[in-house]
């Protein structure tokens, strides 16, 4: 086991190394391109050579390649060009500011996504099947932009029980966080539920289940102790990849809200085109990214023992 998890991680550095090679080339291997975005579009060519030659632009790619990255490592992303301060004192909190938006949306989606999935796939073909199934594909189809109009327009607009925006201008305000919360949960959760119906419904159509109640086992028993744990392994991995989802995937809903997440920082330095920090936003996202993958290989060898033995 030890063998298996130290090779996930040689997999996940190496990963990280090349997708950093390709970020630096695509965004700094042109020196002027950079001074430009950092200086103007109307900066002479002696103030664009004097901007390289004092940030070591005139040196081999290579040898800058090598600085920039020790420089990721020990957290210094460079000057935000769109803020005018440290790219850490800006990424640091939006991040932050986006793991609560996730973890709320976590805690909720995927209890209610793994409970309706095994309901439905424990009455395969039922009425409460058809119905969460059905459920389940309405509230995936609508995209997050069109159920956050909906919501905000009945709750905000209509009712009036819940603000429209979630800004925090007046400081950290809870009600501020249920309509983004509601937009993602509604959106992601059909699909785990699907995944988690699908797999039910396979495992318990398994001979050691039909084994099982034929000698008499308590129905609940056959459930959580047989069938729920083989059938929690493909979800697994689903829901391992929402952890990437909710935190760079979720531009819409923060910008909709106005909410300020990690999702929205990328969108703005996206549109300023601030070098700096899109290369730390992308360092960021790509280690959550190879991060849950590796969590998600580990959890799965974990639940299924065959693959554990081997």
């Amino acid at each position: 086991m030890l063998i298996f998890i130290g090779k996930r991680l040689v997999y996940m550095l190496l990963t990280m190394l090349v997708v950093s090679l390709i970020l630096f080339l695509v965004m700094e291997i042109n020196g002027e391109s950079v001074a430009r975005r950092v200086l103007g579009p109307f900066t002479s060519g002696e103030q664009i050579q004097a901007w390289l030659a004092a940030n070591g632009y005139l040196r081999p790619w290579y040898v800058r390649y090598v600085e920039w990255l020790g420089n990721i490592l020990t957290g210094d992303f460079g000057q935000s060009i769109r803020f005018r301060t440290p790219v850490a004192d800006v990424l640091w909190p939006r991040l932050g500011n986006t793991a609560i938006l996730a973890g709320v949306t976590f805690a909720i989606m995927v209890p209610l996504a793994l409970t309706l999935g095994v309901l439905a796939g424990m009455r395969e073909g039922s009425k409460t099947d058809r119905t969460i199934t059905v459920t389940s594909v309405v509230t995936t189809s609508i995209p997050e932009f069109a159920s956050a109009v909906l919501l905000t327009v009945l709750f905000s607009t209509w009712l009036g029980w819940l603000p429209g925006t979630s800004a925090m201008s007046d400081g950290w305000n809870s009600l501020e966080l249920i309509l983004p919360v509601m937009v993602l949960v509604l959106y992601g959760f059909g699909y785990i539920a699907r995944m988690t119906r699908a797999s039910m419904a396979e495992v318990m159509q398994q001979l050691y289940i039909r084994t099982a109640v034929l000698k008499g086992l308590p129905y609940r028993t056959i459930i959580l102790r047989h069938a729920l744990r083989n059938a929690m392994i493909a979800p697994f991995t689903v829901i391992m990849l929402q952890i990437n989802w909710l935190l760079s995937g979720v531009i819409v809903v923060e910008v909709a809200f106005a909410y300020k997440g990690f999702g929205s920082l990328i969108l703005e330095a996206a549109l300023n085109q601030d070098v700096y920090l899109i290369e730390a936003a992308t360092m960021v996202a790509v280690f959550v990214a190879v991060s849950t993958q590796v969590l998600a290989d580990v959890g799965y060898t974990l639940l299924n023992p065959r693959i554990r033995f081997k």
